[in-house]
């Protein structure tokens, strides 16, 4: 079986170059201008070369996750598949516990306090089970015929649209609150056609619900109560749009004459601002506080409340977002390939911009975010954790 590691939403060719934030664009030059390069995004020291928590040797079939403290590792080989819990600041010691789980192509997974909840998922990444375990042990606790979100000491089961291109953008059927001890239905809300459905971090258990017709509601995970409704306009919806940052809510979508992000207040989905956007593809993510885009021109931040620009980075549109967590608290993780084509250059993008934080050796594969940090591959297909929590 070949390795199905979940990846990133922006993909490209691989960087040479390097710019700094700025309000036009710029092309610095290569590996040798890093010095002057990091001043440019943000004053920082020359990259560092980062030493790795060295983790577990893998089969070349295993998954890696992770979900909140722990590095999972299934290894889809044996029969039935195993899942391994190793602790993620210290990945080298063994395993927590180890389990046996139920096939599937790939999975997915999420912690919340005590509660693992891995995501079974089809060969075009449909979800089809959730089992809910053990932080602890990895011990069952429940399991549910769908997709699972954990929402504050909540959580939220959905079906999946059926459909091979864009799995998980779209839901359909009821959505379902669940009780995180049980796995009980505790209420219930029909989908009349599609919808997108989001749990919000940071937020007292609450999930937004846009329906295909802009029907916005924000439900209260714990009993279903609707605690804010609004309409808005037609727009793509899906896992980046719209996005939530605190108590505003920003969206992207078609005008008449191109295209906008829109911000409104929570819970009520007042209208506060608008501004135009270039045409063509925009993604979009929360980072530390700041709705932050990419397009065809670059990245920039903006702030969710007033719509304003904080910074501009033109060469910010030809790094890789890392694969990882959404949750939007940490800022995001860039990857680059140095001019050498081997080694890689790692930058966060946050409150205070772009800034340049490591150089990685050549040979690392597989990489995603987990939390400040990243886990990868190394070349003798051991698991390698990266902290970026140093100064």
């Amino acid at each position: 079986m070949s390795v199905l590691i979940e990846l990133g939403d922006d993909r490209g060719a691989p960087l040479d170059d390097l710019g700094p934030p700025s309000p036009a664009a710029s092309r610095p030059g290569r590996v040798g201008l890093l010095l002057a390069a990091c001043a440019l995004l943000g004053g920082a020291a020359a990259p560092v070369h980062l030493t790795p928590r060295v983790g577990p040797a893998l089969p070349a079939r295993a998954t890696v996750l992770s979900a909140g403290p722990l590095l999972l590792v299934v290894d889809a080989g044996t029969d039935p598949p195993a899942l391994s819990a190793y602790d993620a600041a210290v990945p080298h010691r063994p395993a927590r516990w180890r389990v046996t789980v139920p096939p599937a192509t790939r999975w997915s997974a999420e912690a919340a306090d005590d509660l693992l909840l891995l995501t079974e998922r089809d060969q075009v990444g449909r979800a089809t089970a959730t089992t809910a375990r053990s932080v602890r042990t990895g011990q069952p606790l429940w399991r549910r015929p769908e997709r699972v979100y954990a929402a504050g000491d909540a959580a939220v089961a959905v079906s999946e649209v059926r459909s091979a291109s864009e799995p998980g953008r779209r839901v359909e059927g009821t959505v379902h609150g669940v009780d995180p001890a049980t796995g009980a239905t505790r209420w219930s809300v029909p989908v009349p056609s599609t919808a997108m459905l989001r749990a919000l971090p940071g937020t007292p258990g609450r999930v937004l619900l846009v329906q295909d017709d802009g029907l916005a509601r924000l439900l209260d995970a714990r009993d279903g109560a609707v605690r804010g409704q609004g309409r808005l306009p037609p727009a793509d919806y899906g896992p980046d749009n719209p996005q939530v940052i605190g108590g505003h809510l920003v969206l992207r979508h078609p005008t008449g004459s191109g295209a906008a992000l829109t911000g409104y207040d929570l819970p009520g989905l007042s209208r506060r601002w608008q501004v135009p956007v270039e045409p063509g593809e925009l993604t979009l993510r929360p980072c530390q506080g700041l709705v932050c885009g990419r397009d065809r021109l670059g990245r920039w931040a903006m702030d969710a409340g007033t719509g304003m620009r904080r910074w501009t980075w033109p060469a910010g549109a030809r790094w890789h977002t890392l694969a990882g967590a959404r949750i939007g608290a940490e800022p995001l993780l860039l990857l680059g390939t140095a001019s050498d084509g081997r080694r890689t250059l790692v930058a966060t993008v946050g409150r205070d911009g772009p800034r340049v934080r490591a150089v990685l050796p050549a040979g690392l594969t597989d990489c995603r975010q987990a939390g400040a940090g990243l886990i990868c591959r190394d070349g003798a297909a051991r698991v390698t954790v990266w902290p970026l929590d140093a100064p």
